[in-house]
């Protein structure tokens, strides 16, 4: 079996869905995408393409998921074309940043790490263009 992506989806857990959709809104400059369903609620990453893209939500599943700033994964989340414009936002929409922009390599980009609305340690990636 072979990849197209190591990565189809991604859950990130919320106290408050609404506070966490306000903060990712703010900081990404998006819309997400309401989905309620009977045992969990969702705001779902706008993605062009799902079949072929990457994607996933914010999630409030009264207790599967819990947010941690320490424990499990860690998620990058695309930051194109510069991880600065997207830490420029964070601690005015509720977040903390733990680990400013920082250079991977030339050919590899810049990371940054930060503590979202909800207490969730998640990373950002970009890319320089070529």
């Amino acid at each position: 079996m072979t990849f197209k992506n190591a990565i189809s989806w991604f859950e990130i857990p919320t106290r408050n869905i609404d506070r966490a959709q306000k903060f990712y809104e703010t900081v990404f400059d998006i819309s997400m995408i309401a989905l309620d369903m009977p045992q969990i609620r969702m705001r779902l990453f706008p993605v062009t393409d799902l079949m072929n893209g990457i994607s996933g939500a914010l999630c409030d599943s009264g207790g599967f998921h819990t947010p941690s700033e320490d424990k499990g994964p860690l998620i990058y989340l695309n930051a194109n074309p510069d991880v600065q414009i997207i830490l420029n936002k964070i601690e005015a929409a509720g977040g903390r940043i733990i680990v400013p922009k920082t250079q991977i390599s030339p050919e590899h980009g810049y990371m940054a790490i930060f503590i979202d609305s909800e207490g969730n340690r998640v990373a950002l990636h970009s890319v320089p263009e070529k």
